[in-house]
């Protein structure tokens, strides 16, 4: 079975909620659904591209004083069925790649102290992640006009297991470090 390209049904989905150039909505992932999934411009100008000639996404071009015009791109009726059809599949499951697993489980030829740096580091990388999570949650909560809104249930939910994935690396952290140090 073919692969299915995602970053088509994260774009759409982004688009479902707001209009916007490549750099709004690579702007709009950065700062909703980085915690667990990740876009890059690399990606999404080709599918943007590929998109609109799908009849998916339709483009505009919106005039900026004393600049280029910028291509706006909104999601199709076409293209909110092809959202809708795939949300309604099952899941699928994709790999896991995490470096630091991958370094840890090879690094028994190395000095402690560089086992403990990365692990040190992990900690304070989601030690800080968790403060973003709950900065976002406490924005969320906070924003009278989405109080009504039907996704917020659902993105306050992927809040929360960013946060529950923070917490157990935290814990993860801790453990690691402890059972290497003896």
């Amino acid at each position: 079975m073919a692969k299915v390209n995602k970053t088509k049904y994260a774009l759409l989905g982004v688009l479902s909620l707001t209009s916007g150039s490549g750099y709004d909505i690579k702007k709009f992932c950065d700062s909703t659904i980085a915690h667990f999934w990740n876009e890059n411009y690399a990606h999404i100008y080709p599918v943007l591209k590929d998109l609109e000639a799908e009849g998916l996404v339709s483009k505009t071009a919106e005039q900026n004083e004393g600049r280029p015009p910028k291509s706006v791109y909104s999601i199709t009726d076409k293209g909110r069925e092809e959202l809708h059809q795939w949300l309604i599949l099952p899941v699928e499951d994709s790999p896991h790649r995490i470096e630091l697993l991958l370094k840890l489980f090879f690094s028994s030829d190395l000095p402690l102290e560089n086992i403990i740096e990365k692990l040190t580091e992990a900690r304070k990388k989601h030690e800080s992640l968790l403060e973003d999570y709950q900065k976002a949650e406490d924005l969320l909560k906070a924003d009278e006009s989405l109080k009504d809104n039907k996704g917020l249930p659902l993105w306050l939910s992927t809040i929360s297991f960013g946060k529950y994935h923070a917490e157990a690396m935290l814990k993860w952290c801790e453990e690691t470090i402890q059972a290497i140090q003896k």
